[in-house]
């Protein structure tokens, strides 16, 4: 698992030869702000998210109708819905998205491992309102400048999320021009999941915008925790998606604050 991101971003240029992120029409995106969404919600702020694989888990559910599952996300209290494009690995797609997109008005996160401009090309058109960046991509050098992509992005219209793991990740991420700011609490190398990598990385905050702990969030005790250690809103998946009840899990977590 050591070189999982590596297997990642490689997965990422695979899926761009592909053809993956070549869209030929242009979807409106949401007339909300994600960023407004969470700043003006009394209870907890949820970013649910729409995936059926992960590395981690394998097959989470049976591929089926995503806009049936987005609803019941959405009748649960999501301020947000987080889409999967990467196909390989997540079971990702932009048809996904697009359909997700046509019947869904509040604020969508296309969910990828972006490494090339391509894909924030992509991220417009679908119409998307944010888009992922990763710190560890950047980093690690599986792909360059990471204030050029987030001024890319901006000028696409989109809201940045950067995504951080470690004190010194999430150091990096608040000097750019990111929107919001993520703390994934699972090592994208390991997998393993911890929910103090939020508590230890925020213990002494003083960054103003935005930060979503992502990753491990299973009940409203996790969600009491991490909105104690600090985070604003929670990126929510695994556990959602392999729920019988979707509306009343999300509902259940939105209820937690």
């Amino acid at each position: 698992m050591k070189d999982m991101l590596e297997k990642l971003a490689k997965n990422s240029q695979k899926a761009i030869s592909d053809g993956t992120y070549k869209i030929n029409y242009k979807t409106p995106k949401s007339k909300q702000n994600l960023v407004n969404q969470i700043k003006n919600n009394k209870h907890a702020s949820l970013i649910t998210e729409v995936k059926f694989s992960s590395p981690s888990l394998g097959n989470i559910r049976d591929v089926s109708d995503p806009v049936f599952i987005a609803t019941q996300m959405v009748e649960g209290g999501a301020v947000g819905l987080s889409v999967l494009t990467q196909p390989y690995l997540f079971n990702g797609s932009p048809d996904y998205f697009t359909k997700i997109r046509k019947k869904i008005n509040i604020p969508l996160l296309m969910k990828d491992i972006v490494v090339d401009k391509i894909q924030i090309d992509a991220a417009e058109k679908l119409g998307a309102d944010v888009i992922l960046l990763i710190q560890a991509i950047f980093d690690k050098k599986f792909a360059k400048d990471i204030d050029d992509f987030v001024s890319y992005a901006h000028k696409k219209n989109l809201l940045v999320l950067l995504e951080s793991h470690t004190k010194k990740e999430f150091t990096e991420s608040t000097k750019t021009h990111a929107d919001i700011l993520g703390i994934n609490n699972r090592n994208l190398d390991t997998l393993e999941i911890d929910l103090d990598t939020t508590k230890s990385i925020l213990h002494d905050r003083d960054e103003k915008r935005i930060v979503i702990s992502e990753s491990g969030v299973e009940s409203p005790k996790d969600i009491k925790f991490l909105d104690r250690c600090g985070a604003d809103a929670f990126l929510v998946g695994s556990s959602i998606m392999k729920s019988k009840d979707i509306k009343g899990l999300v509902s259940e977590l939105v209820s937690a604050i």
